[in-house]
């Protein structure tokens, strides 16, 4: 697994700035949900509170959503 991250790394060295700053928010993500202490982005919150108004989501599963199920 170590190997494939460090060719993933060589290959987003090429990339544009713009999409490496894509790839550590990305990370930074992962990294808060893998510890537990994931917070939801304001444009995800949006889409929640947009789903529960419209009826296609539960407020069951948006719940679960809310504490990250």
């Amino acid at each position: 697994m170590i190997t494939k991250a460090k060719e993933l790394l060589e290959r987003v060295a090429g990339w544009p700035e713009e999409d490496i700053e894509k790839l550590e928010a990305a990370a930074r993500q992962i990294e808060a949900w893998r510890s537990g202490h994931y917070h939801a982005t304001e444009e995800e919150l949006r889409d929640i509170d947009e789903a529960e108004a419209s009826g296609i989501a539960t407020n069951e599963g948006v719940q679960a959503a809310y504490r990250g199920q």
